[in-house]
């Protein structure tokens, strides 16, 4: 049975194509830089948009229409999202998928049913995998959803949640484990607090840790050999997130001897959120040898809020692509799809529009990534303002660790530096004209 049967298989027909239902730029097997475009990117579908976002706001009731749905909390209709999924991925050429337990199997506000259906539609969607080849790029539990974690999960000033929030996570990881998920992610949706006049934020802050080493301990006692992620993200639905930016998750990591089974998984609209660009979150995560996988999407300035809009901006896609060629390229991670369509576009097609985009957005965006590095005047430009480093008192600074008597000696007995220009409207302009 097909649930899409006017959609095709998606096709790359070019540029200079006109087709609605084609690639333009998004051609798997094309080489670049010596390897496919499908190894570049690495695209993975998010279950929780796809399959469950009925595209509901503040001020409006959902919109999307899902005809294989009957909406109830039944495993047969768990199980029926899950076939309509796997056409869906067969019919875009995404070859990964990520979940949350939620999204994929029903809340039946008792932890073990609830555990015994998420296991029986793992059971189900891992048969899928097998059949089509398809891999899922991460699990997660939902942390955030449910009214028990109103105040938190891993920070929930009640113990009696935070064991829940455990439990929920053990299972999450079976099933990740079962489907031979490349990683896993903690995203702490409502780890964080409202007002700090009524919040001990050392204590939970030290839970939270205490959640993660025992996600760690468990990950070596049942041999899941995946990645585990952190996804900074600094507010909404709480004033202040604990996983606030890419630097205050690194620091988390460091101060509670983390980092070494952690990676971070970076989001678009996460970092506008910040007050950062994509490029500066990606840039500190590879400074410190800790990127694993990116949420693609992007957020809209006007707007205050997550608004998880597919990817569109060809300096984003650039720029993103830039700093993963230059860290070699994803490993267990990729671009998952962490993007739903917009409340007006309800129909199943939209769906394939949508996606469509996002991913021709990112195929060129390393198309002009790649063409930006083989034309090498903006690395080469960089070198070059930083070679007083490479020789004379530079190199010395970097090797010798000099004292200040020692520089203050150089500078008395040197001329005034030179100020260079740092050429910002031309390093602008040079990828103007590669775009």
């Amino acid at each position: 049975m097909s649930f899409f049967p006017d959609i095709p298989k998606i096709a790359y027909e070019g540029p200079s194509s006109k087709n609605p239902l084609a690639f333009k730029h998004y051609n798997p097997e094309q080489l670049v830089e010596g390897k496919p475009m499908r190894d570049h990117l690495r695209f993975g579908a998010a279950y929780w948009h796809v399959m469950r976002n009925g595209l509901s706001d503040p001020f409006g009731a959902p919109t999307a229409l899902m005809p294989w749905d009957d909406y109830s909390d039944s495993v047969s209709n768990a199980k029926q999202r899950a076939d309509v999924f796997f056409e869906f991925l067969d019919k875009t050429s995404i070859d990964f998928y990520c979940f949350h337990d939620r999204d994929v199997a029903p809340e039946l506000n008792d932890y073990t049913k609830s555990t015994e259906a998420l296991m029986e539609v793992t059971s189900h969607l891992l048969q899928h995998q097998q059949s089509s080849g398809k891999k899922l790029l991460w699990g997660t539990a939902c942390l955030f959803g449910h009214p028990r974690y109103a105040h938190g999960a891993g920070t929930a000033p009640d113990a009696r949640v935070f064991a829940y929030a455990a439990a929920q996570v053990k299972a999450a990881m079976d099933a990740t484990q079962a489907l031979d998920g490349l990683g896993y992610v903690f995203w702490g949706g409502r780890e964080g607090y409202g007002s700090l006049l009524n919040t001990n934020m050392k204590r939970e802050v030290e839970h939270l840790a205490m959640l993660l080493h025992m996600a760690v301990d468990y990950k070596r006692a049942i041999g899941f050999t995946g990645q585990f992620y952190i996804e900074p993200k600094p507010r909404e639905p709480s004033t202040h997130q604990y996983d606030s930016d890419a630097a205050a998750c690194l620091n988390f990591l460091r101060e509670f001897d983390l980092l070494g089974d952690f990676k971070l998984n970076i989001e678009t609209n996460h970092a506008t959120l910040a007050g950062h660009t994509m490029e500066h979150e990606l840039t500190v995560a590879i400074n410190a040898g800790a990127l694993g996988s990116v949420d693609a999407n992007q957020g809209d300035t006007l707007l205050g809020w997550d608004t998880d809009q597919f990817p569109t901006d060809l300096y984003g896609t650039s720029k993103v692509m830039l700093k993963v060629l230059e860290m070699g390229g994803f490993t267990t991670g990729g671009l998952n799809f962490d993007a739903k369509r917009r409340r007006e576009s309800h129909e199943p097609l939209d769906l394939f529009h949508a996606h469509i985009g996002g991913m021709d957005a990112f195929a060129r965006g390393l198309k002009i990534a790649a063409a930006v590095r083989a034309d090498g005047r903006i690395d080469a430009f960089v070198k070059n303002r930083y070679s007083s480093w490479d020789a004379g008192i530079g190199q010395h600074i970097e090797s010798a660790k000099p004292t200040f008597a020692e520089l203050a000696d150089f500078v008395a007995n040197n001329p005034e530096p030179a100020l260079a220009s740092g050429r910002q409207e031309l390093m602008e302009n040079i990828l103007n004209e590669l775009i």
